[in-house]
């Protein structure tokens, strides 16, 4: 039974350890959501709501964000993809050119913990050329948690 006494110990020391976390984090995963589209045409300009306000650090331009993603098809409510999907977070830093000038734009300003629906036109998106997954000109909509802040 002795053997065992320092396994355990230095599992319980990495569960407490691997249980912290940077002070930018709100530290609770969030779940999922279903993403709804508005009824109506398109918007020709972002759209940004704040569904969940966080209370977290607030993103600068230039930040390197991690956040949570579900993206929809404003035409057909179609999935295009999720992080959730991917059984990873996305990390990037912002106003970079590393994610769709959307997401560099609806991203500002928000706070570690928030969720935001992000409403994105095609010329701020795909524009005319699309995706394998994204018809050319389609407007997209987003739910973005904003996990933490580096």
């Amino acid at each position: 039974m002795k053997a065992w006494t320092p396994i355990v110990a230095l599992c319980a020391v990495l569960m407490v350890a691997g249980c912290g976390g940077s002070d930018s984090s709100s530290g609770e995963e969030p779940t999922k959501p279903k993403v709804t589209v508005p009824k109506g045409p398109p918007p020709k300009k972002l759209i940004v709501e704040e569904v969940e306000k966080g209370t977290g650090a607030t993103v600068k331009p230039g930040d390197e964000v991690t956040v949570q993603w579900i993206g929809i098809q404003y035409r057909s409510g179609k999935e295009v993809g999720s992080s959730w999907s991917y059984h990873e977070p996305l990390t990037f830093k912002t106003n970079a050119g590393r994610v769709i000038p959307g997401w560099d734009r609806g991203m500002t300003g928000m706070k570690v913990g928030g969720r935001r629906k992000l409403i994105i036109p095609p010329a701020l998106a795909y524009e005319d050329t699309g995706t394998t997954s994204i018809p050319p000109n389609e407007t997209l909509v987003y739910v973005v948690d904003l996990l933490a802040i580096k």
